[in-house]
């Protein structure tokens, strides 16, 4: 059966959370491979509406196995709340439905701390993150001093692991002029939650092979947007690990061989929260109108996001750096009513045009948009479930960005609920 990886292609904010419950309903298991609880989605449901910012999007539905992968930083206390959350509005989680990578190394109360410190000096350049201490907690796992999900069930290995990391932590603090952490109240405070952790914890590499080689669909649900990569983003102005499909295979244990599709989330123009380049932000009356149109604001953070119009030589390179073979393209209906769009073809920089945008901070800070002009429509695409409901105009605009990112489109979604969506490809057909 076919596996398919979900990624977003740009800054995220996508519409990550619709896809994928979608695609949800026709998997068998859906697992997380990165980030942590800094990326939220929301999922509606009939009348329901989840907001989800840690659990993989198929808990909510009856029958699926969602899994937290070894690649996901999690933070033991809101993995708890968000599951109480959850039940209060009716839905089961229980070891028979969510599984933990064992070695999934856990966000603890000082990361979060640090990362709103750093954030808070004055002399050094806001990078824009939520806080929460992901950043923090990433840098841990490779300095190899993070506490891990399997720790939480010996007490002498939790303390060694505590104090080794302390003795990283406090002297940073220091420097931030911050207290030294209180060491016998964090083992206490870990014990404490452990119970409430270790029934979910297991094996997640294994699980996941013998539910391949079983014939399941797996769904690999990635966080943030290719843009915010750690390598490939618009560094370093970027999250803290590796956003782009390879990093399924990476942040589960199932090997590069498993992923059959990778379905890349695009937005019909452009987002980004936080500081960092952004050749076509808009900042008059027209940016003012996607952002209210398209609703915006965080889902964790409710920040006000930036807009501007498609940007199609960002999304091509996030398409050719994470092997998308199909994109959804989602919000199309915020376009209605525009009399003209612009769509990003090139970069000018120094006199030359670009068709990519430059690593070097210096030059993506000052590359300008060459835009190519097309007819709006008037016409409403909201609600449109076949090419024939769609105005030409939007359907030439579609066709377009095909052309201009070298992708074809998979699915095209007209409105925030989950039946309001064409069906170009299946991604999981064989």
């Amino acid at each position: 059966m076919a596996n398919v990886v979900v990624v977003g292609a740009q800054w995220g904010d996508e519409g990550k959370g619709k896809i994928v419950d979608w695609l949800s309903e026709r998997a068998d298991v859906i697992a997380r491979f990165q980030g942590g609880h800094n990326a939220g989605h929301t999922l509606v449901i009939g009348n329901t509406v989840y907001k989800l910012s840690l659990l993989p999007s198929g808990i909510v539905r009856p029958g699926k196995l969602s899994v937290i992968g070894n690649g996901v930083v999690l933070d033991p206390w809101h993995l708890v709340d968000e599951i109480a959350r959850l039940e209060a509005q009716g839905v089961q989680v229980s070891p028979e439905n969510l599984m933990i990578a064992e070695n999934a190394p856990l966000i603890l109360p000082f990361h979060g701390e640090l990362d709103r410190a750093r954030e808070s000096q004055a002399s050094v350049a806001r990078i824009g993150t939520t806080g929460r201490g992901i950043g923090p907690a990433y840098e841990d796992k490779v300095g190899r001093r993070v506490i891990r999900v399997a720790d939480l069930a010996d007490r002498p290995t939790l303390e060694l692991r505590v104090d080794r990391a302390l003795v990283h932590h406090d002297a940073l603090r220091k420097g931030l002029g911050l207290p030294p952490v209180d060491r016998d109240r964090l083992i206490a405070e870990l014990l404490e939650i452990a119970p409430k952790v270790l029934p979910f914890a297991g094996p997640v590499w294994k699980v996941l092979g013998e539910r391949r080689r079983a014939g399941s669909r797996i769904l690999f649900e990635g966080a943030q947007g290719a843009l915010l990569d750690i390598d490939f983003g618009t560094y370093p102005f970027v999250t803290s690990s590796n956003t782009l499909a390879g990093q399924a295979a990476a942040g589960t244990g199932l090997g590069p061989g498993a992923i059959d599709f990778v379905l890349g989330i695009v937005k019909a123009y452009t987002t980004r929260v936080g500081e960092g380049p952004f050749p076509t932000e808009l900042t008059d009356a027209t940016g003012e109108r996607l952002g209210e149109r398209g609703r915006e604001f965080g889902t964790v953070t409710g920040r006000k996001r930036r807009c501007g119009w498609f940007d199609a030589v960002l999304v091509r390179q996030t398409c050719a750096t994470s092997g998308v073979n199909g994109i959804a393209l989602t919000k199309l209906d915020v376009l209605d009513g525009f009399e003209e769009l612009r769509i990003c073809v090139g970069y000018e920089i120094d006199g030359a045009v670009l068709d990519h945008l430059p690593a070097a901070a210096d030059r993506q800070a000052r590359v300008r948009p060459v835009y190519e002009t097309m007819a709006g429509w008037h016409e409403s695409t909201a609600g449109a479930r076949s090419w024939a409901q769609l105005p030409a105009a939007a359907v030439k605009y579609v066709r377009r960005i095909e052309e201009l990112i070298q992708c074809p489109v998979a699915l095209l979604s007209t409105s925030p609920e989950r039946d309001d969506t064409i069906l170009v490809t299946d991604p999981f057909a064989d």
